[in-house]
């Protein structure tokens, strides 16, 4: 559990946005996703890219992989105010660079999450303003080979679009490194983690409950049984739980019909920042 004081190295960023409405968790069938929580929502069309032999249709970018490397990307572009952003010098330093191990069927979802993320369109909105654009706007397919770690296969950099790289410097939200890596195993948990680490400490008073309902349109819109809250329960809890071991300055109880946010210290001081 990260207790100890963050060094320079355990910061890290996400969009304000992306951590109130995630990305999907699982694959999309269809080539457009749509979610809403509040004022805050997101829209990622599938996009296209030449993968050496022209162009092929790329799914939504879905699961833990595109999660993780925003976060990185959005930290080197905060750290350097650089819209080219450096990706290592290949897809095994990269994964290991995210914290993931580089074992077997990694470098194949790497691939097709990372051409998924460079091709979308994804629109962020919050209340009244839209932000229009691709996160990526130059990107080299990786190319696909037997052996994953040959450094010609790998871009080495990719370049953030202009107007997203401006909303980043606005409104990245600090996280830390530890816990994303403690988190790494489910895309939900890293989703409460992010939102978690968002909202607490902008609470006042007594806090604020949430019901199932509420808590099932931010996090889980596609369940579609005769009772998603309940089925929905079943999975945000232990998700929960891992979250409270990677943020255990969060205050959440709870309580009949879902949870009561209480006004918690955040992952991150916001004042001063890391230092190098």
């Amino acid at each position: 559990m990260p207790l100890s004081p963050p060094g320079p190295d355990d910061w890290v960023y996400n969009h304000a946005i992306l951590c109130q409405v995630g990305l999907p968790r699982a694959k999309v069938d269809g080539l457009e996703f749509l979610r809403q929580s509040g004022a805050a929502w997101i829209n990622v069309q599938a996009g296209v890219l030449d993968e050496g032999r022209g162009p092929v249709l790329q799914p939504i970018p879905y699961g833990v992989i595109p999660r993780l490397a925003l976060a990185w990307i959005t930290t080197e572009a905060v750290r350097s105010k650089n819209r080219e952003i450096r990706i290592g010098d290949s897809a095994a330093e990269f994964l290991q660079t995210i914290g993931l191990d580089d074992a077997g069927r990694r470098y194949s979802m790497l691939r097709k999450q990372m051409h998924a993320l460079a091709t979308c369109r994804l629109q962020l909105g919050f209340r009244g303003e839209t932000y229009n654009g691709q996160p990526v706007k130059r990107f080299s397919a990786l190319l696909a080979n037997q052996d994953q770690h040959q450094l010609a296969l790998w871009p080495g950099t990719l370049m953030l679009e202009q107007d997203y790289f401006d909303t980043l410097l606005e409104s990245a939200v600090p996280l830390d490194r530890r816990s994303l890596h403690t988190l790494k195993g489910s895309a939900l948990a890293l989703d409460v983690y992010a939102w978690r680490a968002h909202r607490l400490h902008r609470l006042e008073g007594k806090g604020m409950p949430l019901h199932w309902a509420s808590l099932r349109e931010q996090f889980a819109q596609e369940y579609a049984s005769k009772d998603p809250d309940k089925d929905f329960k079943k999975e945000f809890l232990p998700a929960l739980r891992k979250v409270m071991t990677a943020y255990p300055q969060a205050k959440v109880k709870p309580v009949r019909g879902g949870l009561l946010l209480l006004p918690s210290p955040p992952p991150m001081p916001y004042k001063g920042g890391p230092t190098r």
